[in-house]
């Protein structure tokens, strides 16, 4: 059976589809996708009304085995919950050395938009600089009366701007982002998986490595 690239909400992911290149369904109107077009990439569903076609040609492989429930997660680490109209923020930091060099990857997708930020910020620590991708995003965001959702696969960022944890170093870089995310009506962190083959967690870091490796 063929696969089609498609986009699916923030991720580039591969929709299986007929002879026709229509997309095929199930009796609840979900499809079967995949990150990754190689065979026995893990299979997901997805909506078919969430998808968009992307151009392409199609790929024949054969997938692996359906994800377990408990296992599923949208691409893109949004839930089913999640607003249409909702601002993604990815985010991730990077240093060599901790201390030493730094810098910091941020993708903001808006609907079909989408913006890229790869920033050298200098010496610094890895926690900086998740911290500073976190701010950059949320800076790009002009209306923040609408859904904002963070992702990053920092605990220790999303520790600290979520929970009552006390700041014991960068105090004031800390108490700045917070105040910052008091401004918005509707936001969200969700903390995914680094490393772990997410489209937009591994486009963040290599956002932010190559600030790194630019600037060096």
């Amino acid at each position: 059976m063929p696969w089609m690239p498609h986009r699916l909400r923030d991720a580039d992911v591969w929709a299986k589809v007929d002879a026709t290149g229509a997309l095929v369904t199930d009796s609840g109107g979900r499809v079967e996708v995949v990150y990754k077009a190689a065979a026995g990439a893990k299979v997901y569903r997805a909506g078919a009304r969430n998808l968009t076609a992307l151009p392409g040609t199609p790929v024949d492989f054969e997938a692996g085995e359906p994800a377990p429930e408990k296992d599923k997660k949208t691409p893109a680490g949004a839930s089913a919950s999640t607003p249409d109209n909702a601002i993604h923020v990815w985010t991730d930091g990077a240093c060599s050395g901790n201390p030493g060099p730094s810098g910091i990857g941020v993708v903001v997708i808006d609907g079909k938009e989408q913006k890229e930020i790869s920033e050298y910020l200098g010496d610094g620590t890895n926690n900086i600089a998740e911290l500073m991708a976190i701010m950059r995003g949320l800076e790009t965001v002009p209306d923040k009366t609408r859904p904002v959702i963070v992702y990053s696969d920092s605990a220790y960022s999303i520790g600290l701007l979520t929970k009552a944890w006390k700041a014991k170093a960068n105090q004031e870089l800390v108490a700045k982002l917070r105040a910052l995310t008091k401004q918005f009506a509707d936001l969200r962190f969700v903390k995914v998986a680094g490393h772990a083959g997410v489209p937009l967690n591994e486009r963040v870091d290599y956002l932010a490595t190559s600030a790194v490796s630019r600037r060096r």
